[in-house]
């Protein structure tokens, strides 16, 4: 088991609260995914994405090679999507707050999940 466990879990919960918002996008999500020129027709992967992502934090408090490679895949998600916001020059909030943050989490949960 993963100790600590709980920065995997937190994070688990965090994905699966962000796949039930991109099921239908709710409006700030759906203005982010606009305003960096995220295709529509790709919105459809977020969700299923995300739950994946969920589901691979969740066993991997159990295994610890699952957290590994799930904490790095998010890490990469969300360096592509701070890249992404750069792009577009999308400086807001939703760079600076909600990508940068989930960035560190990721981040963190990444050092929990290598250094166990």
């Amino acid at each position: 088991m993963v100790q600590p466990w709980w920065p995997l879990a937190a994070l688990a919960l965090i994905q699966l609260g962000d796949a039930v918002l991109c099921l239908k996008p709710v409006a700030f999500i759906r203005q982010c995914l606009v305003d960096v020129g995220f295709p529509r027709r790709f919105w459809w992967v977020l969700p299923p994405l995300k739950l994946a992502a969920a589901a691979g934090l969740v066993i991997g408090i159990w295994y610890r090679p699952l957290a590994v490679l799930t904490t790095a895949a998010l890490v990469c998600y969300f360096v592509l999507a701070f890249a992404t916001h750069v792009r577009a020059r999308d400086f807001g909030r939703n760079l600076f707050l909600n990508c940068t943050g989930m960035l560190v989490l990721c981040g963190a949960a990444f050092a929990f999940a290598v250094t166990a």
